[in-house]
């Protein structure tokens, strides 16, 4: 794996576990009896969105150590998930049965 793709890896990991992350433990002005006039009752108060990215940062990163190590290691390759055989040199898309 090059360090583009390890950047672009731990990135993807780090976003979709931030997503995950937000709505946990969210208070909202609802919640609170403390809604400010012209904005929903749902929104948020209380966000903690720094503490939120540093749990983010700290999951994507042991999460990162095991898809990556289990990538680098090849326990998984790119086979054993080409569940269709549509990659690889056998393919028609590689090349063409007359050449």
């Amino acid at each position: 794996m090059s360090i583009a793709s390890a950047i672009v890896l731990f990135m993807v990991i780090w976003f979709m576990t931030f997503l995950i992350v937000i709505p946990i433990r969210i208070e909202t002005q609802g919640d609170l009896g403390e809604i400010v006039p012209g904005t929903h009752a749902g929104s948020p108060q209380k966000h903690h969105l720094r503490k939120k990215a540093w749990i983010t940062t700290g999951i994507a990163t042991v999460l990162w150590v095991i898809i990556g190590g289990t990538i680098i290691s090849g326990v998984i390759s790119v086979r054993d998930i080409d569940l269709f055989h549509r990659l690889g040199p056998g393919n028609s898309m590689w090349y063409s049965e007359t050449e």
